[in-house]
């Protein structure tokens, strides 16, 4: 019979601070209440990227932000998310709530079939952890849909 080591992986959380294109910082505490506030905060984040870029916002209760975690990079027109990915960084950032958002280089915010069934899954997945996502925006030259002005979450 063989006896080993085992090693005991410790989890670390590192944070970093997020700068917007001109290098400023992406301030915490800032509310966002309404798409348009989402939109004002994201716009400037994810319309210059050259692929789809997909980021989570993650709010307090008071629905302030508390961070900024990019969940996936992908190519021009796509990126892969998973649920877990998702909400395993709004746990470990003791978020109450959260926005998604992603940027579509096309230029056209119109949401896919894929955006709306992922985003159908993510908010299904936020009620069963008891983290609401409050949007989804799509984001494209300048201008962004937001799923809840859609009436879709």
């Amino acid at each position: 019979m063989e006896t080993g080591t085992m090693r005991l992986r410790e989890l670390r959380l590192r944070y970093v601070l997020k700068r917007d294109h001109d290098g400023q910082p992406v301030m915490t505490g800032r509310r966002l209440g309404s798409p348009p506030e989402s939109a004002a905060f994201l716009i400037p984040l994810l319309q210059e990227e050259p692929s789809e870029v997909f980021v989570a916002v993650f709010m307090s209760t008071r629905q302030r932000v508390i961070a900024y975690h990019e969940v996936s990079r992908g190519t021009i027109d796509s990126t892969v998310v998973h649920p877990r990915e998702v909400f395993k960084a709004a746990i470990l950032a003791n978020a109450a709530a959260l926005i998604l958002a992603h940027g579509h280089p096309s230029g056209d915010p119109t949401p896919s079939a894929d955006d709306i069934e992922l985003t159908r899954r993510l908010a299904a997945a936020g009620t069963l952890l008891g983290i609401e996502v409050l949007d989804h925006l799509v984001i494209g030259d300048g201008r962004y849909v937001s799923f809840k002005e859609l009436g879709r979450l």
